[in-house]
């Protein structure tokens, strides 16, 4: 908001950490890595999207992989390696992702096989509060 950068704007800059809201980091190989404190940012105007089950939830919120059993629906035409937002049948977000497979290889492929990619979930609050800044 506004009011924060000016206050903001009265702290030495060498004493001033961040301002805002951190939508994720650079890694060491310098990509840029998503955070889970972009997901109430991007969720609303995601092209495509991956709803998981509910006994899935769990699994992906502890930093797994979706798998096809774990699948409940899938944006039609979603291409493989699209970055997708991943929620629950309840339309909650969880976290980002990547799929791992197209819309159409979904349909054929066997129930254990990875459909999405975990990239970052909601549950990093807790797995990570140590390291999160």
């Amino acid at each position: 908001s506004e009011k924060l950068l000016k206050v903001a704007a009265s702290v030495p800059r060498d004493s001033l950490v961040s301002l805002g809201s951190c939508f994720g980091k650079f890694t060491k190989t310098q990509r840029f890595r998503l955070s889970a404190t972009a997901l109430d940012f991007l969720a609303p105007y995601a092209k495509y999207k991956v709803w998981v089950k509910p006994g899935s939830e769990q699994s992906f919120l502890y930093g797994n992989h979706v798998l096809k059993s774990g699948l409940g629906r899938i944006t039609e035409n979603t291409a493989q390696y699209q970055g997708v937002v991943v929620y629950s049948m309840a339309d909650i977000p969880l976290g980002f992702g990547v799929a791992a497979k197209s819309t159409q290889e979904c349909r054929k492929v066997d129930p254990m096989a990875i459909v999405v990619f975990h990239q970052a979930d909601v549950g990093e609050y807790v797995r990570n509060e140590d390291t999160l800044t």
